[in-house]
């Protein structure tokens, strides 16, 4: 057997291929498969440090495995990123993403990670907003003016007709500001509203959307209307009780959040405030002192969790990122490269020394 090349896929060739599918659809089958027992979800691999300019610097390296109709797909994504990115006109996040051929185990398509980790991230967004958020979004807020508001703005105006103005807030307001100038040229439809005040921001619909680095959660329970609907995507935005007085609790993976206490939900469970679900005191049924997470987004679409929608305490969605979902949609990528015969493919592994 001779070895395999190993095939390239820039960003234009991926964007060229998610172009023909719907990504919403592609992470919620990963969802089901996930909820099914059909995929592997190694623990992560973590590294931090600060860089010459003492902004924090981190890399995650997320092996995966998942049965898909098509056959298993292996990979890795190896996500890095640094605060002091968009200062120097750079994505705050980047990486590579690749595909392992299963029965050899060799790498056999690379990728970037930076466009497909947003369209995941906003693709998960979108699909916990269907099912978790209130029936109808005219309006929505979003805090962070960075690549992945550009990926949720652009699933959002596909999704979502009746959406027509969306409220910005960025602790840079030249980053609110080159969202808005982004949304007037590629999204026309939509109104983007920039705020220098984060709380009128936030108060100003009834669909929150967090894209921010923040270490620090600030998000008070009385600064968001009734019956709100949180994606609560980033590290640290939104306080305990948040959490403690949401009408329900929804994550990607529950054993996720335990092992991650870099980011408030999975400290909270450490500290026994928040619980799995069924042991704690916020589920029909359970006990304990802890206020339970309410289920997976996965069993809310596979229908072994009834879905939740915002009443007065809201709903909180707050996927920690799995690495299948953008093995998924690179796999789906890949199909459609394949049959179009896209990508650059390079002979780096070579024969054995002396044979």
């Amino acid at each position: 057997m001779s070895e395999p090349e190993l095939r390239i896929l820039d960003r234009a060739s991926v964007e060229m291929c998610v172009a023909a599918f719907d990504p919403v659809d592609v992470v919620e089958s990963v969802l089901r498969a996930h909820t099914d027992g059909a995929s592997v979800l190694p623990a992560e691999a973590y590294m931090e440090w600060n860089n010459q300019t003492q902004s924090s610097c981190r890399s995650i390296a997320m092996p995966g495995g998942l049965s898909t109709a098509t056959g298993p797909v292996y990979g890795l994504k190896v996500i890095n990123a640094a605060i002091s990115n968009p200062d120097v006109g750079l994505d705050r996040a980047g990486g590579v993403v690749m595909l392992f051929d299963p029965d050899t185990a060799r790498p056999v398509l690379l990728a970037d990670a930076g466009y497909l980790s947003g369209l995941r991230t906003a693709a998960y967004t979108l699909l916990s907003l269907r099912h978790l958020g209130p029936r109808s979004c005219p309006a929505v807020s979003i805090i962070g003016c960075g690549a992945l508001a550009r990926e949720h703005l652009r699933l959002l105006e596909q999704h979502y007709p009746e959406l027509s103005t969306v409220y910005v807030h960025d602790r840079d307001p030249e980053r609110a500001e080159a969202l808005e100038t982004w949304a007037g040229e590629y999204i026309p439809g939509l109104s983007i509203i920039p705020g220098s005040d984060v709380r009128e921001v936030i108060g100003a619909s009834n669909v929150l959307i967090t894209l921010t680095t923040s270490r620090r959660p600030y998000i008070e329970r009385d600064w968001l209307r009734p019956a709100t609907f949180i994606a609560h995507v980033s590290l640290d935005d939104v306080t305990e009780d948040v959490f403690v007085g949401a009408d329900a609790v929804f994550v990607d993976d529950v054993a996720l959040v335990e092992e991650n206490p870099r980011r408030i939900l999975g400290r909270l469970m450490a500290q026994g405030t928040m619980a799995e679900p069924g042991a704690g005191a916020g589920r029909i049924g359970g006990g304990g002192s802890g206020r339970a997470i309410t289920g997976t987004l996965g069993e809310v679409l596979t229908g072994r969790c009834p879905a939740v929608r915002p009443e007065d305490g809201g709903v909180v969605s707050n996927p920690f990122g799995m690495s299948i979902l953008d093995l998924g949609l690179l796999h789906r990528v890949a199909l459609i490269a394949d049959a179009a015969g896209l990508g650059q493919s390079l002979p780096v592994f070579g024969a054995t020394a002396g044979t």
